[in-house]
């Protein structure tokens, strides 16, 4: 058997085991429109895919992942509740020799369902443990919502809010923004400088002063975030005590029920992530109804901040013991992404991702 056949069964194993669980089949083009995807997830993932250009369709890109068609597929057309699976390709772009495939088969499932979200999310990682059992997997699991439940709550500007939460999946640059908003850093020598030279003069005057304009942004444009940057540089540092709880929720690291424990002694002191703790704690409840040990359960804050960026709650991936190779399985909660591709509509949705590619190889068949 060779491997391409070894994969393809595996992938066809765990395509029929989602059907067994009234999981509807869904067909998603190779070619997606690019607009969606860079409104979804702006200019950086095209580091990640591969982009062409159609002269009737415009700008496309080799479908990186099946979440976004399923999801237009769903708010177009679809019932409630509803379960999708779907196999086929998908296409990651790798700016270095790595040991992540640029194509590789891929079969998912995907669940929609506003009536229980938390035994949602429990069923479907209760689904995965269950086919990825005999690989003996390291399970991970993690809540961006409390993340972001945490930073909506700081005392602080909604720009700087509005800034710490577009960067949560880039967990350099928001560290270094929160070292920055919490006084921790001193602001970047190019910032500083300019704005030595924005309090001698106007904005409006400076950009008089340079001539012609050059690029797609306007005068008011220019003088709109230089007035900005003006703003945030007399805006006070985030409190000493809230950056201390972001801090530890950033490196929050323990079993899932002691992380709750933990999340139950800091929400007096950071309100804002109350609700989002007490969804923790009914997930919790409903993996273990289900045969989840949630004692031993790993539980991470901050995992999930290097995935695609349309996951808000629940988060999960099975690791191999070979730590050169991307998980075996991930997936999450993805309820803000329904809102935006449902034009107007909205339903909670969790689902997740399985490489049977990596499942014939710890298997030893290909």
């Amino acid at each position: 058997m060779t491997p391409k056949a070894a994969i393809r069964q595996e992938a066809e194993t765990l395509f029929a085991a989602f059907r067994a669980e009234g999981a509807v089949p869904v067909e998603a083009d190779i070619l997606q429109p690019a607009e969606t995807l860079l409104d979804l997830y702006g200019e950086d993932i095209r580091a990640r895919a591969y982009v062409t250009t159609d002269p009737l369709r415009g700008e496309m890109m080799l479908r990186p992942d099946f979440t976004v068609p399923v999801v237009q597929a769903h708010m177009a057309h679809g019932a409630e509740p509803a379960r999708y699976c779907y196999m086929g390709e998908v296409f990651r772009k790798q700016d270095s020799p790595s040991a992540r495939a640029n194509e590789y088969l891929q079969v998912g499932f995907e669940l929609f369902d506003r009536a229980a979200p938390e035994q949602a999310d429990a069923q479907v990682f209760a689904l995965f443990t269950r086919l990825l059992a005999p690989l003996s997997l390291r399970a991970a699991t993690g809540d961006i919502g409390i993340l972001m439940a945490a930073v909506r709550g700081l005392s602080t500007t909604d720009r700087r809010k509005a800034a710490l939460l577009r960067h949560i999946w880039r967990p350099n640059r928001f560290r270094a923004l929160l070292d920055r908003f919490s006084g921790r850093a001193p602001m970047p020598a190019a910032r500083a400088a300019l704005l030595r030279h924005l309090q001698k003069d106007s904005p409006e005057a400076l950009i008089d002063a340079a001539g012609t304009l050059v690029g797609l942004r306007t005068a008011d444009d220019i003088a709109a975030r230089a007035h900005a940057l003006i703003d945030d540089a007399a805006t006070p540092p985030i409190a000493a005590p809230e950056a201390a709880l972001l801090y530890d929720l950033l490196s929050l690291q323990a079993p899932a029920r002691a992380a709750l424990n933990h999340l139950r002694g800091i929400t007096p002191m950071l309100p804002a992530i109350a609700p989002a703790v007490d969804r923790f704690a009914t997930r919790l409840d409903a993996l273990a109804a289900l045969g989840i040990d949630t004692e031993t359960l790993p539980f991470e804050a901050s995992h999930g901040r290097t995935s695609l960026e349309y996951y808000d709650g629940f988060v999960f991936s099975f690791h191999a013991a070979d730590p050169a190779l991307p998980p075996v399985a991930s997936g999450g909660r993805y309820d803000a992404l329904t809102a935006v591709l449902g034009q107007g509509r909205s339903i909670p949705a969790v689902g997740g991702v399985i490489r049977p590619g990596l499942v014939a190889r710890l298997k030893g068949v290909a």
